[in-house]
């Protein structure tokens, strides 16, 4: 697939068929990833695939700090992806100082870059998703058993789409783009 074509066309998925995905497609998405850029190629972010039925339940009903939908999407969901990056890296000097006036903020930037990626490269393989950031990075962390060195970030539910989602309306290149010269 081409790569503005893919852009264009990835969707947010919310239902999903009742069909596992693969383990080599799963690894193929990862690998895809990998290649996402980072602050000073440190590459943080980390994958945590849940395909067991019962821990995914566990987290949608008890991780999701009431939100329904994130509930819903994650008990539909084949899969659940916690992506995840190492504590104390991106956007720090050696010293433990930050390098720019962002502070902590490269964690999350990279985490969101390496997601994208992820999902992007989920879709060209016929691979839905959608990214969650309403949850309780803590549960989610004990559930999974996260290594105390790194920080949940987000969740994507992915499976094969159940059917197609419509193309949301979005803004306008002249509402979006300024020129300084």
């Amino acid at each position: 697939m081409e790569t503005i074509k893919c852009i264009k066309e990835r969707r947010t998925i919310r239902r999903f068929q009742n069909k596992e995905i693969d383990n080599e497609v799963i690894k193929e998405i990862i690998s895809a990833a990998s290649y996402s850029p980072s602050w000073k190629n440190s590459q943080t972010p980390r994958y945590t695939v849940i395909k067991n039925k019962e821990l995914k339940d566990e987290i949608a009903k008890e991780g999701v700090l009431g939100f329904s939908w994130n509930t819903g999407n994650i008990m539909s969901s084949q899969a659940l992806v916690v992506v995840s990056y190492k504590n104390g890296i991106c956007g720090y000097e050696p010293d433990g100082t930050f390098s720019t006036s962002k502070g902590a903020s490269w964690q999350m930037f990279d985490a969101g870059i390496a997601t994208q990626t992820f999902c992007l490269a989920a879709w060209d393989l016929g691979i839905g998703a959608v990214i969650m950031g309403i949850f309780d990075e803590n549960v989610v962390a004990k559930k999974i058993n996260l290594p105390e060195d790194e920080t949940a970030a987000v969740l994507i539910g992915i499976g094969y789409p159940e059917a197609n989602a419509s193309v949301p309306n979005k803004k306008s290149v002249d509402e979006l783009l300024r020129i300084a010269e």
